[in-house]
């Protein structure tokens, strides 16, 4: 099945799963609700717009770097007039001294995924289109997370999932380390490895402001076990093997 790889890598990533009012929580990777809504964005979709051939796509995740959680507090509503303030659960407004309302949102400091997406030959090709150009601002998980760099970082691959065995690590080697042992998320059962399985509920149905609606699916979980010489390190050295790497995807 014809494929492509994206990289996502950003000071901040967040990806929430079940994010309910002040709890806005972050799975530990990318969610197939924020890879599909990256797409659509890049398509120049609308909120109202049909997923049907986006849902179609199924994607490889490869934990490059876990990165750390963070925690950070924002604060709504306060400082503004009565008329203003957020709705109570009577339907009034809070009143102006008692109107604050303190958030706290979860993000992935440092975090990189090297993610395989496969489809059919028209929508990966639609897709790989949009991402070189992409129509509107594209984010990882919250608008305030832009990526560090290129998402697109293969393209025309046969099999984008087996790509991620050979495809640059961005992280640095450890030290004396001959193999670095990485997490694989799958949204297919995979058909080997040690699977761990998770339900989420994060396959969109749409994205509509007023009827948003998602799925529940299972996300299988491996370990691969790569050579320690994929190991890529971080800022310039991850550039010049990213170069490499596209230019050998060019010259095929």
């Amino acid at each position: 099945m014809p494929g492509i790889l994206i990289h996502l890598s950003a000071p901040l990533q967040s990806f929430g799963e079940h994010s309910a009012f002040t709890e806005r929580d972050t799975h530990p990777r990318p969610t197939r609700s924020a890879l599909i809504g990256l797409i659509a964005a890049a398509l120049g979709r609308s909120r109202e717009a049909d997923l049907f051939d986006l849902r179609s796509l199924r994607f490889t995740i490869r934990t490059d770097r876990p990165g750390v959680r963070l925690v950070d507090f924002h604060t709504v509503g306060g400082g503004l007039p009565r008329e203003r303030t957020v709705p109570s659960a009577n339907g009034d407004r809070k009143k102006e001294e008692t109107a604050t309302v303190v958030t706290k949102r979860h993000y992935l400091s440092d975090a990189a995924f090297t993610v395989a997406v496969d489809g059919d030959t028209a929508t990966i090709a639609m897709v790989t289109d949009a991402l070189r150009a992409p129509q509107w601002p594209l984010y990882l998980g919250r608008r305030a997370c832009p990526p560090a760099g290129p998402l697109l970082v293969a393209a025309g691959l046969d099999d984008a999932g087996a790509a991620l065995a050979a495809f640059p690590l961005h992280r640095s080697r450890p030290y004396g380390a001959t193999t670095v042992v990485v997490d694989v998320a799958h949204d297919q059962p995979p058909t080997d490895g040690h699977l761990a399985r998770h339900r989420l509920v994060d396959d969109p149905v749409s994205f509509d402001a007023y009827q948003r609606a998602w799925q529940a699916r299972t996300e299988y979980v491996t370990t691969l076990t790569l050579p320690a010489e994929l190991c890529a390190g971080l800022g310039t050295s991850w550039i010049e093997a990213l170069t490499t790497a596209r230019g050998r995807e060019t010259a095929a």
